[in-house]
């Protein structure tokens, strides 16, 4: 088990809004691309950060949108299509979000509209 499992989505939370924020977007965006990929409400968002909850439990809770598998390429070298580990991939789906995001891709073509 990765240890990235057991880490609090809180803690990651604020470098995602670092990198996205020094490349001029704004925190709503990545929250938007954060509530499209696991169908959760900001609220619902805001109780898993206050929470402290883990990113293994934080995926269990989520409903991933069904273009999710539409997400391609590469996060820290590796195809986020070809992983097999189903939780990695939808942290790596995040991660990949959050990349585009800060690269400054329309929003609606991150979220796959």
């Amino acid at each position: 088990m990765s240890r990235l499992y057991s880490m609090s989505v809180n803690r990651v939370y604020p470098l995602y809004l670092t990198k996205v924020t020094k490349k001029g977007r704004t925190a709503e965006e990545l929250d938007a691309v954060i509530l499209w990929l696991t169908g959760f409400t900001k609220q619902t968002l805001a109780k898993h950060l206050k929470a402290e909850t883990t990113f293994e439990d934080f995926f269990a809770a989520a409903k991933i949108h069904p273009n999710a598998s539409l997400i391609t390429g590469s996060i820290c070298g590796i195809k986020v299509q070809e992983i097999e580990d189903p939780l990695m991939q939808k942290i790596r789906y995040l991660d990949k979000l959050v990349d585009e995001l800060a690269k400054g891709r329309p929003l609606e073509k991150i979220l796959r509209s």
